[in-house]
């Protein structure tokens, strides 16, 4: 089972999708999610989500100011700035 993704910003969602693997920057310092992960809810810190799509295609974004929860598969990113990097 993948990991539901989204990453959000305050005005628009940048992402959507089914993903392997997610690894994103907190204030605690870089996490990495795959399915089957405890809870989490944590503090983003300024830095890269690099998200790695059930396909194997590699998505990263920018995001800053906001925070991430991770529970039964679903991660949600929620930040004040965020978008897709190149």
């Amino acid at each position: 089972m993948p990991l539901n993704v989204s990453v959000v910003s305050a005005d628009a969602e940048v992402w959507t999708g089914e993903a392997s693997l997610v690894i994103a920057k907190t204030v605690e310092g870089e996490i990495g999610f795959m399915p089957g992960h405890e809870p989490v809810l944590a503090i983003l810190a300024e830095g890269q989500v690099r998200i790695t799509g059930t396909d194997g295609a590699k998505v990263v974004a920018s995001a800053q100011d906001g925070f991430l929860s991770m529970e039964n598969d679903v991660l949600t990113i929620v930040a004040g700035n965020a978008a897709l990097v190149g």
